[in-house]
């Protein structure tokens, strides 16, 4: 039998969901702890936000990040005790401080209060209206940042993520992104929409953000990861302390750089692949990276069942 090489991947925001985390608290310990942990770490009760909302409430990005981070790692503390360990772990933007966690760079604690503050700051550097995203489909990554180069007319428009290649997300000056989406359009791509979101992620526009999330960065106690952490801003596997807080850092207004991440760990020889968290997105993306490879998600206690059901059959 070959060893299999595993990495777990962790979602970002746009994932969360009232409810998430509720079934893994009542039925395992350790995910009860880790809400508590959250809770405690918070000053208030980000677990009863998880479990019944309201929605509008969990939408807010300060607690959006710290409640996914929290449900992924909760995830992750019932899953690792149930299957090998990984040899990779990657997260997609606010996911990347759950992967480090995974790895030991720093605490969960910590983490917990760095993205409520990460949440607060990228809120706050632009204006409600300003800013917009939007999807573009069905368009390669060279023809949608010649797309937003003509589209910006001195304002700000930049490829955000670049998530698969069926998928890239623009990011900027709200005129300007509309103004890319229709000319995408014209050019080709099979749809561009606006998305709902409060702020205009991994762009120029977050410098203020970054500027602010640096000393939160600076204070915070890290160490070397014990598994290597494709971040998103280099696609690149970060192995050491010092590397892991700039690459954080330049992430806010970096792009997510999804696809290469994924190809990188592919090209490592990757053969399962398990999104842990809320949601499945990221499973999603894979079929659109890479259909051969399998992609498991554990985000309540019938995904677990599922996931380690397919990973016994797979490895017999």
């Amino acid at each position: 039998m070959t060893e299999n090489t595993i990495a777990l991947l962790f979602p970002g925001q746009g994932s969360q969901a009232v409810g998430m985390g509720k079934d893994l608290a009542e039925k395992y310990a350790v995910a009860r702890r880790t809400f508590e942990e959250a809770d405690d770490a918070l000053g208030y009760r980000l677990s009863t936000v998880c479990f019944e909302g309201p929605e509008d409430r969990l939408r807010l990005t300060e607690i959006t990040q710290p409640a996914i981070l929290t449900v992924s790692i909760a995830a992750l503390r019932v899953l690792e005790a149930r299957v090998p360990k990984p040899s990779y772990v990657a997260g997609h933007s606010l996911g990347e401080y759950s992967a480090h966690v995974a790895a030991g760079t720093f605490s969960f604690a910590d983490a917990v209060r760095t993205v409520r503050h990460r949440g607060k700051y990228m809120q706050e550097a632009v204006p409600v209206g300003v800013g917009a995203m939007a999807a573009i489909l069905g368009m390669g990554v060279a023809k949608v940042t010649a797309v937003c180069h003509d589209a910006a007319q001195g304002e700000v428009c930049e490829p955000a993520n670049i998530n698969s290649p069926e998928q890239i997300v623009i990011s900027g000056n709200t005129a300007a992104v509309e103004r890319a989406a229709k000319l995408a359009h014209e050019r080709g791509a099979k749809r561009a929409k606006l998305l709902p979101v409060s702020a205009p992620f991994h762009c120029s526009l977050m410098k203020p953000a970054q500027d602010r999330l640096e000393s939160d960065l600076n204070a915070l106690k890290m160490q070397k990861p014990v598994y290597p952490v494709a971040c998103n801003v280099e696609a690149e596997l970060v192995k050491d302390d010092l590397r892991a807080r700039d690459t954080l850092l330049r992430q806010v207004t970096g792009s997510v750089k999804w696809e290469q991440c994924m190809r990188l760990l592919i090209a490592q020889r990757v053969q399962t692949f398990i999104e842990v968290g809320p949601g499945k997105v990221l499973c999603g993306l894979m079929r659109q990276i890479d259909r051969s490879k399998a992609c498991l998600n554990v985000s309540d206690d019938a995904t677990l069942a599922k996931a380690l059901e397919s990973f016994a059959q797979a490895h017999v």
